[in-house]
C-alpha cells in the first residue's frame, strides 16, 4: 500500500502513518497474509506514474523545510556566555561542542529560544519516526531562504546590563555592534587612534578615552568584525529582511534595534519596541521557556475534583505599565474562597511552589508584567491549569495554527478589575467544559517544549515553521526594495 500511494503523494512520516492506520482498519486486517505484498508492487494506480511524489495537504504546513544559513560566530556571541568566566572566547560552536543548557531558572532560563534555535541547527538528524525537521542549516548561502544570527542577545543583556556594571553594560553594547551593520569606518578610524595612543607609550589616554572596555587588541578585533559584516553582500541584498535575530527579552538589542528593523525578529511580545521597529507582520511571537516541570503523570481519573483551588496566582506585583493592574488584583481576591493569590518572585522554593499550586489548581491567572506577556502562561499551560490571560495587548505564539480560546480564558483589563466579575464566570464555567479545556492543554503542550534533540511539533520547530510563515511578505519587501527608488512611497 505504501509504495502504490507514494507514487500519488508523500508526506513526511508517510509509512509509519500508514502502518498505523491499516492496524486499526478492519477490513485491512481481514486481507489474508498471502495477498498482502512484501515488495514493491509491479503496477501503479495509474497507466503511466508519476516520476516524481507530489506532496499531499497533511497536518503539517510544509515538505520542504526551511534551508537556514548560519552565520559562524565564535562563542563570545553565544554559547561563551554559559561558560561561567567572564567574556569566554573560542572558535564557533558545532555540534561536539555545544554545551548543555545548565540548570538555571528565572529569566536566564525564560529567555533561552535564541539557545535552542542554534541547537536546532547544529543538529542534523531527523527523530526516530523519519519526520524532517522544519529547518535544517546549509553551507551554501546562495541556497539559503533565511540568515540566521546566532548572537545570544538576551543572555547577554541578563549576564551584562542587569548586573549594574557599568564596564559590563558597555561590553553588551560592544557584543551587539558587532553583528550589526553601522559605523565602523568611525570606529576603525577610532582604533587606529587609540592604538597610535598606545604604541607611543600614553597607556594612561586608553583609559582616558575608553573606560573599561577590553584590550586595545581586542576591539581592534571588534572593528574588524564589524568591518567585515558590514560588507556582507547577503545583509546588503535584501537590507536585512531576511535574516532572523533573536531578541526574546523585552530589552534585548535595545539600543540597535532600529539599526536592524527589517530583520525578522523572535520576540515575546510586541510590548516594548514601537511597531516601526517590531511588528507581527514580520516577526515571529515565540514562546517563553517554561520554568516548572512539566506535569507528566496528569492522569487523574478525575481532574477536576483533585484540583481544589478554583484561581492561583503567585508571581511579582511590583510591576510596571499594565503590570500594574496586579496590585489591584491582589487587593480584589486575596482572601477570596478557592482562590490563592501570593506576590512572590522566583526562587528555587518559589518554583516548586508554582509548580505544586498550579497543578492543584483548575484555574491560572495570566495578568500582564512589565510587557503583555510572562513565563507565567506558558508554566500553566504545561501544568495543565487553564490559563485565565488578563490583557488587551498580548499576541500569542503560533495563533496562526493554535486556537487559544480552545484551552484559554480571556479577560479585557477593565473585565478583570470589577470587582467580582471575573470570579463570577469562573465559577460559571461546567465540569465538563473544563475537562475539555484541561484534555486540549495536554494535547498541545509539546508545542511549548524546547528540548535537544528537537521533536516534531516542538517550541523551537513551530517558530522555524513560523519563519517559513514570514517568507512570502519577506520576499515581496525585498524584490521591492531592490527596485523602487523611493522606498514605501505611499506613506
Amino acid at each position: 500500500m505504501y509504495h502504490d500511494l507514494r507514487e500519488i503523494c508523500w508526506w513526511n512520516g508517510m509509512k509509519k502513518d500508514i502502518a498505523e492506520s491499516a492496524a486499526k482498519c478492519s477490513n485491512c486486517q481481514q486481507v489474508k497474509v498471502e495477498h498482502q505484498k512484501t515488495e514493491r508492487s509491479s503496477f501503479s494506480l495509474f497507466d503511466s506514474p508519476l516520476s516524481k511524489p507530489n506532496p499531499c495537504f497533511t497536518e503539517e504546513s510544509d515538505i520542504e523545510p526551511l534551508k537556514v544559513y548560519m552565520y559562524d560566530l565564535e562563542m563570545k556571541y553565544n554559547v561563551g556566555f554559559l561558560k561561567g568566566s567572564s567574556h569566554y572566547n573560542a572558535p564557533p560552536v558545532t555540534i561536539d561542542t555545544l554545551p548543555k543548557w545548565p540548570k538555571y531558572t528565572g529569566l536566564r532560563k525564560q529567555h533561552s529560544v535564541e539557545y535552542w534555535m542554534l541547537a536546532s541547527l547544529l543538529y542534523s538528524i531527523d527523530d526516530e519516526n523519519g519526520h524532517t525537521r522544519e529547518a535544517v542549516r546549509v553551507f551554501d548561502p546562495e541556497s539559503a531562504n533565511v540568515f540566521f544570527v546566532p548572537f545570544f542577545s538576551s543572555l547577554s543583556y541578563n549576564t551584562y546590563y542587569r548586573h549594574g556594571n557599568d564596564s559590563e553594560v558597555k561590553y553588551d553594547d560592544q557584543l551587539q555592534e558587532r553583528v550589526l551593520i553601522r559605523k565602523a569606518k568611525r570606529l576603525v578610524a577610532f582604533v587606529r587612534f587609540v592604538s597610535l595612543i598606545e604604541s607611543k607609550g600614553f597607556a594612561f589616554w586608553v583609559e582616558l578615552v575608553a573606560p573599561g572596555l577590553p584590550s586595545m587588541g581586542y576591539l581592534s578585533y571588534v572593528a574588524e568584525i564589524m568591518d567585515f559584516l558590514q560588507k556582507s553582500e547577503h545583509w546588503k541584498r535584501s537590507a536585512g529582511r531576511d535574516h532572523v535575530i533573536p531578541m526574546h527579552h523585552p530589552n534585548a538589542f535595545r539600543r540597535y534595534r532600529e539599526k536592524v528593523n527589517a530583520a525578522i525578529f523572535i520576540v515575546a511580545d510586541f510590548g516594548r519596541p514601537p511597531p516601526t521597529v517590531s511588528n507581527l507582520r514580520k516577526d515571529v511571537v515565540a514562546p517563553y521557556a517554561h520554568v516548572v516541570e512539566t506535569f507528566e503523570a496528569d492522569d487523574i481519573s478525575d481532574p477536576y475534583e483533585s484540583r481544589t483551588t478554583l484561581l492561583f496566582f503567585r508571581g511579582r506585583t511590583d510591576r510596571k505599565d499594565d503590570g500594574k493592574d496586579r496590585q489591584q488584583m491582589k487587593d480584589m481576591l486575596s482572601g477570596q474562597k478557592d482562590v490563592v493569590f501570593e506576590a512572590a518572585g522566583i526562587s528555587g522554593k518559589g518554583v516548586n511552589e508554582s509548580t505544586n499550586g498550579m497543578r492543584l489548581s483548575k484555574f491560572c491567572l495570566h495578568p500582564a508584567g512589565d510587557t503583555p506577556s510572562s513565563c507565567r502562561l506558558f508554566d500553566a499551560i504545561v501544568s495543565h491549569c487553564v490559563p485565565v490571560i488578563v490583557s488587551d495587548r498580548i499576541e500569542l505564539p503560533f495563533e496562526d495554527e493554535l486556537d487559544y480560546t480552545e484551552f484559554s480564558i480571556f479577560f479585557s483589563r477593565e473585565e478583570a478589575k470589577k470587582e467580582g466579575y471575573m470570579l463570577d464566570q469562573l465559577r460559571s464555567v461546567s465540569k465538563a467544559r473544563w475537562v475539555e479545556m484541561w484534555g486540549y492543554l495536554k494535547k498541545i503542550n509539546h508545542h511549548f517544549e524546547y528540548q535537544y534533540p528537537p521533536k516534531k511539533g516542538d517550541a523551537v520547530n513551530m517558530i522555524w515553521r513560523e519563519v517559513k510563515h514570514k517568507l512570502p511578505a519577506t520576499q515581496l519587501d525585498v524584490h521591492r526594495n531592490r527596485r523602487l527608488k523611493v522606498p514605501d512611497w505611499w506613506r
